[in-house]
C-alpha cells in the first residue's frame, strides 16, 4: 500500500468518525444565495491563570487561580451572500472576523441561530496550520483535497500545478517541517485556491509571501472571481478589500455595524477608527 493510499484510508476513517462535526452547516438548494447567516450568536468560555498578589500568596500559599471568562464573539448577526459575491470582512482585532469564518467553515458551532451554506467550501483560515509537518508537499495536498471531499484522482491531477504555483518544486519531496514559514504559507494558499471550491474562505492569506508572490496571489484571486466563485476575505489591508471585494461587512465587538458596497463600508470603518481616508495608513492597513 502506497503512502497516498494510507492517507486516503485515514481520511475515510476520520470522515466516518467525524460526521457529527457538520453541526454549523445546513445545505440548502438555493438558486441565488451561497451563504445565509440568520440571527447568529457565538459565545464561548476561555480560562486563564491569574498572577497571585501578595495577599493571595499569603492566604493561598502562592497557588495560581484559574479564572474563566465568557466571550461573546458574535452577537445576533444576520446577512446573506449571493453566489458570485466577493465579500470582505473588516474590523479591529477581536471584532469576531475569524470566529465568523470558522463558523461558516463548520469549525465553530453557533450558540444560537443558523448558517446555511449552498456549495462546497474550501477554507484557508490559518496558513499551513492543517499540514502534517512530517509529510511532503504532495502528501499534504492529497490530505487537504480528500478532507475537502475531492476524489484521489481529482487531487492528483492538481498536485503539480499546486506545487509549481507555490514555487517549491525543488523541495516537493521534503517534509514540510523543513520548509521556511514563507514556503509553507505559499503551499497552503496554492492548495486552497486550486481546489476549485464553490465557496472560498480566506483569513489574511493574501499577506503570505514576498511582494512578488502577493501580486501573484491577487491575480489568482481575480481569476477565481471571473469564474463566479463566492469568496469571503478577511484582511487588514484596505486596498485588498477595495480591490478584490464587491461587498463588505464591518464587525465591531461581535456586532454587525454595516453591510454594503466595499468602498463605502471600508471608508466608514476607517472614519470610525479615526484613521482618515487620506492618511497613508488608510491605503494599506486598518
Amino acid at each position: 500500500m502506497s503512502e497516498f493510499d494510507e492517507i486516503e484510508d485515514e481520511i475515510e476513517d476520520d470522515e466516518q468518525h467525524g460526521k457529527g462535526k457538520a453541526w454549523a452547516l445546513e445545505k440548502e438548494k438555493t438558486a441565488d444565495v451561497a451563504i445565509r447567516v440568520q440571527e447568529l450568536s457565538i459565545t464561548y468560555r476561555t480560562s486563564f491563570e491569574s498572577t497571585p498578589t501578595l495577599k493571595s500568596t499569603l492566604s493561598r500559599l502562592g497557588r495560581r487561580t484559574k479564572l474563566v471568562k465568557t466571550v461573546e464573539a458574535i452577537k445576533n448577526i444576520s446577512f446573506e451572500i449571493p453566489h458570485g459575491t466577493v465579500l470582505g470582512v473588516v474590523g479591529h482585532n477581536g471584532a469576531g472576523k475569524s470566529t465568523l469564518l470558522r463558523a461558516i467553515a463548520g469549525i465553530m458551532p453557533p450558540s444560537s441561530g443558523e448558517i446555511v451554506v449552498n456549495g462546497d467550501v474550501s477554507a484557508l483560515l490559518s496558513l499551513a496550520a492543517g499540514f502534517n509537518s512530517s509529510l511532503s508537499a504532495p502528501e499534504n495536498v492529497l490530505l487537504a483535497g480528500l478532507a475537502a471531499g475531492m476524489t484521489r484522482d481529482e487531487v492528483l491531477e492538481r498536485v503539480d500545478e499546486i506545487i509549481a504555483f507555490a514555487e517549491i518544486e525543488d523541495f516537493r519531496d521534503m517534509p514540510v517541517k523543513t520548509y521556511s514559514s514563507g514556503m509553507a504559507s505559499r503551499l497552503a494558499f496554492s492548495a486552497a485556491v486550486h481546489m476549485k471550491p464553490d465557496i472560498l474562505l480566506i483569513d489574511e492569506a493574501l499577506s503570505a509571501g514576498d511582494a512578488r508572490f502577493k501580486v501573484k496571489a491577487q491575480k489568482k484571486m481575480r481569476e477565481l472571481m471571473e469564474t463566479a466563485r463566492t469568496m469571503v476575505v478577511v484582511s487588514h489591508g484596505s486596498n485588498t478589500i477595495k480591490d478584490l471585494c464587491s461587498d463588505a461587512i464591518w464587525l465591531d465587538h461581535g456586532n454587525l455595524m454595516m453591510h454594503g458596497d466595499a468602498n463605502t463600508v471600508v471608508d466608514e470603518y476607517l472614519d470610525f477608527m479615526k484613521v482618515g481616508k487620506k492618511s497613508s495608513a488608510a491605503t494599506d492597513d486598518f
